[in-house]
């Protein structure tokens, strides 16, 4: 007989648990103030419980960084060869920050707090240009895509993340401010 917790048993809650409250310490102190015997504070658990579930705290803030990546790169998985429009790009990007906007803390942590957060933002980089070479009229895709990743990174910050902006009213400034010219020729 297979030995461990059963699926949906207060073990696979106190794991959820314990994520919860990392990723909400991650978000406010950063990686290095941040203490397992912190996470397991405020999850009102064990030490011995968080090591059930998690090697070390590296593992788990990896962990926390995969999950990020994988979600946001999801977002370019429809992406197909050939003409790209702008409307494409456009629903690309504010996707992008609907799932910042969705998950703030986790975006927080992956984004930027995380050691690969470069990784992170040079892969966003390479999904935006790959989406803005099929788009007629777009010279140098690889600047603007690099350009674009730096104001979403700004913009994450100081305007969506503030809930002072929509996605949606970030995604059209942005695109109107990126590809005016375009948007006038199509």
């Amino acid at each position: 007989m297979a030995r461990g917790r059963k699926v949906n048993s207060n073990g696979e809650r106190s794991k959820q648990l314990l994520l919860e409250k990392a990723i909400e310490l991650f978000a406010a102190n950063g990686y290095h103030q941040t203490k397992i015997s912190d996470i397991v504070k405020a999850a009102s658990l064990t030490q011995p419980t968080f090591y059930l579930y998690f090697e070390s705290k590296d593992s788990l803030f990896n962990s926390l960084n995969a999950e990020f990546n994988e979600k946001l790169m999801t977002i370019f998985d429809t992406d197909v060869e050939g003409n790209v429009s702008l409307s494409d790009l456009q629903k690309k990007l504010e996707n992008v920050f609907t799932f910042f906007a969705q998950n703030p803390l986790l975006t927080k942590v992956g984004f930027f707090e995380a050691m690969d957060a470069s990784v992170v933002k040079a892969e966003l980089a390479q999904q935006l240009q790959n989406s803005i070479i099929g788009v007629q009229g777009i010279e140098h895709s690889k600047i603007v895509a690099e350009a674009l990743v730096g104001a979403v990174e700004r913009l994450t910050l100081t305007c969506l993340l503030t809930g002072e902006f929509t996605p949606k009213e970030v995604t059209e400034t942005l695109m109107s401010i990126y590809f005016s010219a375009a948007q006038q020729t199509a």
